[in-house]
């Protein structure tokens, strides 16, 4: 998730964001594993891993790609350089969709 939190920083203010959905774990634990980590991302808590069922999430990481109207344009499931020339392609794509 490093790469991530690396374009998350870089493209927030063109409209890049990043949401992380936490399954299972309880706050603190959250909390304390993005602040180690140095994550600028915000998180959300799946207690019930409701969210989790609703997106047919089986491993983590999971990465969907959502375009700017909300529909989901792509999955991801594992590891991936996001910051890498593809990766930042395709945001840069998913960015200037109007």
């Amino acid at each position: 998730m490093p790469s991530v939190d690396r374009l998350y920083g870089e493209y927030k203010s063109r409209g890049f964001d990043v949401l992380l959905v936490n399954m299972g774990e309880d706050a603190e634990h959250v909390r304390a594993t993005s602040k180690n980590r140095g994550y600028r991302m915000p998180s959300i808590l799946d207690l019930r891993r409701e969210v989790s069922r609703a997106y047919s999430v089986v491993a983590t990481p999971t990465v969907y790609l959502l375009d700017q109207q909300g529909l989901i344009v792509g999955r991801a499931i594992g590891m991936r350089d996001w910051a890498g020339p593809k990766g930042r392609a395709l945001i840069e794509a998913l960015l200037w969709e109007h």
